[in-house]
């Protein structure tokens, strides 16, 4: 009678403190309804990636990939503009949609995403530091856009400056 009451208590606790529960079986939908969350060119999807991403333990039961090379080749921090965070959703996307097979038919979004997130960062600038970041915002989305891949060149982050540098010129003029 003891062992049977001993017994039971410890299933509870078990039970309890989840110690010895299956781990939650996450389908490929709930999978798929996640990185679609996670990846959308919207404050709302921006911020719920934020969040998961601080808080990653929460999605192990979903195998994300959080691995990230930030802005691949090009500079993560462009003439002082922070696109780390954009870049680091940017490959949540790509590994994560490429690991279930379904990479061809969400890049567009996952692209925009990062155009997105790139001018939430532009936003807090003003003048000809808005326009140097949203050109750079611009060329960054293109190449991704264009070649899947990150690689932006010196020649033309230099480039976008002085166009930039230019336009508030003519602006004054």
């Amino acid at each position: 009678m003891v062992k049977r009451a001993l017994a039971l208590v410890s299933l509870s606790l078990t039970a309890i403190l989840g110690l010895t529960l299956p781990a939650f079986a996450v389908t490929l939908e709930q999978k798929l309804a996640a990185l679609s969350t996670f990846t959308q060119p919207t404050a709302s999807s921006s911020s719920a990636w934020l969040s998961a991403w601080q808080n990653q333990g929460a999605w192990a039961d979903y195998n994300f990939d959080w691995s990230t090379d930030l802005c691949s080749s090009s500079p993560d921090q462009p003439l002082g503009f922070d696109f780390r965070m954009p870049c680091r959703r940017h490959d949540f996307g790509y590994r994560n949609y490429k690991a279930v097979g379904q990479f061809p038919s969400n890049k567009s979004h996952i692209d925009d995403a990062f155009y997105f997130d790139m001018k939430q960062v532009c936003a807090r600038y003003s003048g000809i530091s808005k326009s140097t970041c949203d050109g750079l915002a611009w060329t960054y989305y293109q190449a991704v856009k264009q070649f899947g891949s990150l690689t932006v060149t010196q020649a033309q982050i230099d480039q976008v400056r002085k166009t930039a540098e230019r336009n508030a010129q003519n602006a004054g003029a």
